[in-house]
């Protein structure tokens, strides 16, 4: 090849292109941002609408139905579900992968507008929103050592601020501190007395607080824009605001009012450590940088610490740049260690320290030249990414081993080194391109194909390619010239004549050389035997598990304490005291472990009656038990605790969206679907490796239902929203206005003294204005009817739908999904009602899929590139015979290192689907050399199988001692790749060991064939030539 010739006579220039390289590759890596996994692009929109004092059938009926009508015309959309649970309704749109969410979003906001004014006049305006994941806390804080009130006044006046001026972060929002409110406490006996309603009080103090445009002034040539300021400017002038009677005269706020200054009725509490706190969330911008934005906020914490008030302490309860840095350390680590273990290689095999030197820097500039690519490729430095480095850094030296192993054999043959440099890397240049090609076009399907596996193998499956291409582009420039100029000319023409080594090797040689004359003389049995191994070892295939992803021990556990409906806060807190004595025996391996108790209200949140731990542990290097195990301890731990349904659960570093098991319940009664549920838990809670079972219907909140008389309130003059509101300003409060003191703005909420709002009583006596003035108790016009009511409805694609989910452990995803199903098919469900698998179980089933025609198609595109190398549709079909045996070795590895099957796994046999055949490339190619140097069938490959075993075993040892440490799955992070590794380590073993036999014996097979096929068609030709004479003559 021209470019290997130009190489060798310019090494100046080579020298100074490898140079640049390196110089825009380390530029490149101070660019790459770090993260712990690639962007994944979630197609979810979502529609949150609040109506506050509505219940969950209210919320379902008035708000879900009507936009679920609306946005269901939608195109692209594949999933439609909604949350309907007291004061809110939350709707969600999964569109199908590939849909361009910019425009999805502006068709959710039409048609959300379309709908608008049919949702009760009460209701907030829906909000429409993208979901993100990225935009998930990074670093919780804990500000603990004063009041609530003090903590919450010091993280609003230094710390948010602080904080949210830093680059990249987006917002910090505060949970478990005090907020100031001005509490305007209604006096029944006043308003009856006086004959005006809440509301109308409520009316008085809004309209006395605004400051208002009055038109303007000339003064000589301007116009004095005149502004009356009506603010109020302390909070006595809220209590002499003046409220018009309705028969006449005047009172004040005060004559019917107390005016407290006070803080928020707390609902929830937080703690640290077990110390009351303040907890701070911070969430980073979309498109940042985690780990930079983690520096700079801890550049914000590091400005805070002398302005701290005495007492008062601000610590990390959780940073997840921590494990990304941990993780992206661990996978440098591996990939440092692989690529000891195969400079170790080749120095063993080379005996050579400049040989190997020559060798070892495919490496290093392979990897560099691989960041300059990820950087304008908009790639980031993650755990996958980083990964496929590591996988790749074995077969970096893989075409430089083969070229530099020619180029040592014509040295020996007596030619110059530049000659031998020129002539050895110019013959076995096509076919190491051909080796790189079968690698690279496996993962052309993986970079194709659409959801959530291609997002998150792209980057593996990229880095791997860069870093492939970049170490072949060395192998046939660098190599040759530094072949041709440090490499010792002595030391080539002596290493082969002396030492223990070629003794050793020597005999490793000559055995296989007689293990090769009996394979090809017992041909038949050689390849039954093959075929034997081959379906005996799919046998083994029902001992193997099956999972859908691999989850990384991030040290962290949550425990979530239900206890029954109505609980006051207190009481959970009592349960959670429980909880959290059961935590003292671990203390010296927890880091640190918040409790956030009660936080009702919003989307999803909890009441007094839930508590949740979050527990973060210290590295795994620094205890003795796994995050998992200590998850089971606790487990059975807190089954001890009565009066409360708790659950543990491990957080992991996956990607699954739902819970490992996760059954979805259809139909449309709620009550017929809560009882199906219940008897699903009770089912799937039987079956082994079950725990944490749970049904989404949880126990139905005790409600008073008010039926509203419409013809009697009618009578008076009284509508029904007059009525709701009444109600509602009455138990809840309602906000009038915003008191503003010092920048800050402080809620004036106007509502009954607690003692008129705490029974039944009080509520009967409620009284509502009618059209002429009269004050009609509410028992007048309502009936009152108490029973339990639903926490929560949800619905999917336009159904009600139950979800009943549950934890694994103890067993493989698999294995446990087959029993569930088949428990579920014994059930007998009532007509209109069915079930569907969720979560990880149907992630994993659409995954294997997917990847299962990757695999199909890449191993077509092998065979395309070797055809095109060879210009032969017999001698690919050859080398595919290395294929089947991998599966021997896979299968075999997987059971042996108890590994289930599961997506990276398959990533792993997708990609020895084009490693494999590189062994048996290289030897077919230089059996055909031999051929056309003249040496008949037998000889050739008798010469030439022999003298590629050590470029083969080279090329194999390296990249399996390269993979080695990842296998092992040392370090925070690794266990996603290990599977991918182990798959590798055994597969392309077992396929070395078969293509050095099975390959040279279907060599001869088809080579027989095509002889066959030859005189076939010369015997035809000669019959048609004959008979074309006899018919001439």
């Amino acid at each position: 090849m021209k470019v290997i010739d130009v190489s060798v006579k310019r090494p100046i220039g080579v020298m100074m292109l490898v140079l640049a390289i390196l110089a825009l590759g380390l530029f490149s890596l101070r660019s790459l941002a770090i993260d712990l996994f690639p962007k994944i692009d979630v197609p979810i929109a979502v529609v949150a609408t609040s109506y506050q004092g509505a219940a969950p059938e209210e919320i379902e009926k008035l708000i879900s139905r009507p936009l679920e009508s609306s946005l269901s015309t939608i195109q692209g959309i594949d999933t439609l579900s909604s949350q309907s649970q007291a004061n809110s309704s939350l709707v969600m749109l999964q569109f199908k992968t590939g849909t361009n969410m910019d425009n999805a979003l502006i068709d959710v906001r039409e048609k959300v507008d379309q709908v608008k004014g049919m949702l009760p006049d009460d209701a907030n305006d829906p909000t429409v929103l993208r979901f993100d994941p990225n935009q998930m806390p990074i670093i919780t804080l804990g500000l603990t050592g004063a009041s609530p009130e003090k903590l919450q006044e010091f993280a609003d006046k230094t710390i948010i601020p602080t904080l949210e001026r830093e680059r990249g972060v987006a917002s910090v929002s505060v949970a478990g501190g005090k907020t100031r409110e001005i509490l305007v406490e209604l006096n029944r006996a006043s308003l009856s007395r006086y004959g005006i309603t809440p509301s109308q009080v409520v009316q008085a103090i809004n309209a006395e607080n605004k400051s208002q445009a009055a038109g303007s002034v000339p003064k000589g040539v301007q116009d004095l824009q005149i502004r009356v300021k009506g603010e109020y400017g302390s909070v006595d002038d809220i209590k002499q605001t003046i409220i018009h009677l309705p028969r006449g005269g005047q009172i004040q706020v005060s004559d019917v009012a107390v005016v407290k200054d006070t803080f928020k009725k707390q609902t929830s509490l937080t703690l640290v450590d077990g110390s009351p706190a303040l907890v701070l969330s911070v969430q980073k911008q979309s498109d940042a940088n985690t780990v930079a934005v983690a520096d700079n906020i801890d550049k914000g914490l590091a400005k805070m610490k002398d302005v701290l008030p005495q007492g008062i302490e601000l610590k990390k309860v959780s940073d997840t740049s921590t494990f990304i840095r941990q993780s992206i350390d661990s996978v440098i680590g591996n990939m440092m260690s692989g690529g000891a273990l195969a400079v170790v290689i080749l120095l063993l095999f080379l005996r050579s320290v400049r040989s190997t030197f020559v060798i070892a820097l495919s490496m290093p500039i392979a990897i560099i030249s691989t960041f300059t690519l990820m950087y304008f490729t908009g790639q980031t430095l993650n755990i996958i990414s980083m990964g496929g480095l590591a996988l790749g850094i074995g077969m970096m030296v893989d075409n430089s081993i083969v070229i530099l192993e020619n180029i040592f054999t014509y040295r020996q043959q007596g030619m110059s080194m530049k000659e031998a440099a020129v002539k050895g890397a110019s013959e076995l240049a096509s076919a190491v391109i051909a080796s790189t090609m079968t690698t690279l076009v496996v993962f052309l399907p993986i970079v194709f194909i659409q959801g959530l596996t291609a997002d998150i193998f792209r980057p593996l499956a990229l880095t791997v390619c860069f870093s492939l291409i970049a170490s072949l582009v060395v192998a046939i420039t660098l190599i040759p010239m530094l072949a041709s100029k440090i490499v010792s000319e002595k030391k080539i023409m002596q290493q082969e004549k002396k030492g223990w080594y070629m003794r050793f090797f020597g005999g490793f040689v000559t055995g296989y050389k007689k293990i090769l004359k009996w394979a090809l003389g017992h041909r038949k049995t050689t390849v039954f035997a093959t075929i034997a191994l081959l379906v005996g070892s799919f046998f083994l295939v029902p001992f193997i598990g099956m999972e859908f992803m691999p989850g990384g021990d991030q040290g962290q556990i949550q425990i979530k304490v239900q206890t029954p409906s109505g609980t006051s806060l207190d009481e959970t807190k009592k349960t959670a005291d429980e909880v959290a004595a059961l935590l003292k025996p671990y203390e010296g391996i927890i880091e640190t472990a918040s409790q956030s108790i009660g936080g009702g209200g919003g989307f999803g949140g909890g009441g007094t009656n839930s508590a949740t731990f979050t527990v973060q542990l210290v590295r795994a290097s620094e205890r003795d038990i796994k995050t998992k195990e200590l998850m089971q301890k606790l487990t059975d731990a807190t089954g001890n605790i009565a009066g409360a349904d708790i659950t543990v659960s491990a957080q992991e570093s996956g990607f699954s969206a739902g819970a490992p098991i996760h059954i979805k319940l259809n139909g449309q009664d709620q009550k017929v679907l809560e009882e199906v549920a219940n008897q699903v838990v009770w089912m799937i809670s039987d079956v082994q490796g079950v725990y944490n079972a749970e049904s989404s219907a949880a126990e139905g909140n005790a409600e008073l239902n008010i039926t509203v008389d419409r013809s009697l309130a009618a009578s008076y003059g009284i509508s029904y929203q007059q009525i709701l509101s009444e109600i509602s300003l009455a138990m809840n409060g309602q906000m009038a206005t915003q008191y503003r003191e010092d920048g800050n703005e402080y809620n004036v909420r106007v509502i009954m003294p607690e003692e008129e709002r705490n029974s039944i009583a009080a509520l009967n006596a409620l009284t509502i204005q009618s059209q002429n003035g009269q004050l009609i108790p509410l028992s007048a016009v309502a009936k009152f009817n108490q029973l339990q009511g639903p926490v929560m409805i949800q619905r999917e694609n336009q159904q009600r739908q139950i979800n009943v989910t549950a934890d694994i452990a103890g067993r493989d995803l698999g294995s446990i999904s087959k029993d569930i199903e088949q428990s579920l098919k014994k059930m007998n469900f009532p007509d209109g009602y069915s079930y569907s698998m969720g979560g990880a179980s149907e992630d994993m089933v659409e995954a294997f899929g997917d990847l299962g025609i990757a695999l199909v198609f890449s191993i077509f595109l092998v065979y395309v590139v070797m055809a095109v190398q060879f210009e032969s549709l017999l001698y690919p079909f050859i080398i595919m015979f290395a294929m089947p045996t991998t599966f021997i070795g896979v299968i075999g590895g997987l059971f042996l290192t108890g590994t289930p099957l599961s997506v990276t796994a398959i990533i792993g046999v997708i990609m020895l689907a084009g490693i494999v055949v590189n062994n048996a490339i290289i030897l077919v190619d230089y059996i055909n050399i031999q051929r056309r140097s003249g040496l008949d069938r037998h000889e050739a490959i008798m010469q030439g199988a022999p003298s590629r075993i050590r470029p083969i075993f080279m090329t194999t040892l390296t990249t399996v001692l390269g993979l080695l440490p990842l296998a092992l799955g040392i370090g925070e992070g690794a266990e996603m790749q290990a599977p991918l590794a182990v798959v590798v380590i055994f597969g392309l073993s077992c396929s070395t060991i078969f293509t050095l036999l099975l390959v040279p014996v279907m060599y001869t097979y088809l080579d027989d064939f095509s002889n066959w096929m030859k005189r076939l068609f010369t015997r035809k030709n000669k019959v048609e030539n004959v008979s074309e004479a006899t018919v001439s003559n």
